[in-house]
């Protein structure tokens, strides 16, 4: 952005973060503008580790500073007098030396104005609409790439039926083999059965399939809201775990525990994508 005696460049960027945090670096005329800068950016940007840069470079000679006259005049008395006491002849160039001393340039503090100011706001604001519209195309990427994560995690979900009831009959078969090696010791089959019953009720997965279920549906239900869901995704992350973690202290059988370790796979891939999501 140009102004009459100005080139003003404004560059904004952005890392993830679980808050917004925001560095700035303003020239010393636009720092009292700062704290209205931080509220504003706030509200839009919500969050991530923000970097505001502005930078002025003056395209037009301005004269900032000015010759005091009453200074070079005070000056010039005390070393008149100096150089008629010491008997020596005054400087050739009485300016060239008084110029040089301290305070005879005054310097002049430049004002912001209003109008420049508001050009500035609207450079910066089209800085953050380039950011917030670079995000959006980003977050549809993410959002595709978390939705496919979480099918992934129900196609792998339903690869494990197969293995339940061939694990579950192995169990029983293996049970009556060591009991059958058992001579001489009498049992009570009705009994056993009802034992056997009990125990293999705590390997049923059927429970944790349906918990597992409604929190893959939850996951995408929440995805899809337009309002920001970061942190009750990585929730339901969490309790998509713990799901996943039980059914592999249940599965007591290799393929269906190989299943789980690629659920746990995509699982961790969705968490790291999670802090991508406002």
């Amino acid at each position: 952005m140009e102004l009459p005696n100005k080139r003003i460049t404004v560059e904004i960027r952005s890392l993830n973060s679980k808050q917004f945090d925001l560095f700035t670096r303003l020239p010393t005329l636009y720092r009292e503008k700062e704290i209205s800068l931080r509220n504003d950016l706030s509200k839009r940007l919500v969050r991530g580790k923000v970097d505001l840069s502005i930078q002025v470079e003056i395209i037009a000679k301005e004269v900032t500073s000015r010759i005091d006259p009453h200074v070079v005049k005070q000056y010039q008395q005390e070393l008149t007098s100096l150089t008629e006491e010491m008997g020596v002849a005054p400087p050739a160039d009485w300016l060239s030396v008084l110029i040089r001393l301290p305070d005879v340039m005054k310097q002049e503090s430049e004002e912001l104005d209003d109008t420049e100011w508001e050009q500035v706001q609207v450079a910066i604001n089209k800085a953050v609409d380039e950011l917030i519209a670079f995000r959006l195309k980003e977050g549809q990427m993410t959002r595709e790439l978390l939705t496919g994560k979480i099918e992934r995690i129900r196609t792998l979900l339903n690869e494990i039926e197969e293995f339940e009831a061939e694990r579950i009959e192995k169990v029983r078969n293996r049970l009556h083999e060591e009991l059958s090696k058992l001579e001489g010791i009498e049992y009570d089959k009705n009994r056993f059965e009802q034992e056997l019953i009990y125990y293999l009720e705590k390997l049923d997965v059927n429970e944790e399939k349906t918990r597992l279920i409604h929190h893959l549906d939850y996951f995408l239900e929440t995805l899809s809201e337009s309002h920001s869901q970061g942190k009750k995704l990585g929730f339901i992350s969490q309790e998509i775990g713990r799901e996943i973690n039980t059914l592999g202290s249940k599965s007591n059988q290799s393929d269906m525990q190989r299943i789980v370790v690629q659920m746990k796979d995509e699982l961790e891939q969705i968490k790291e994508q999670i802090l991508n999501v406002l």
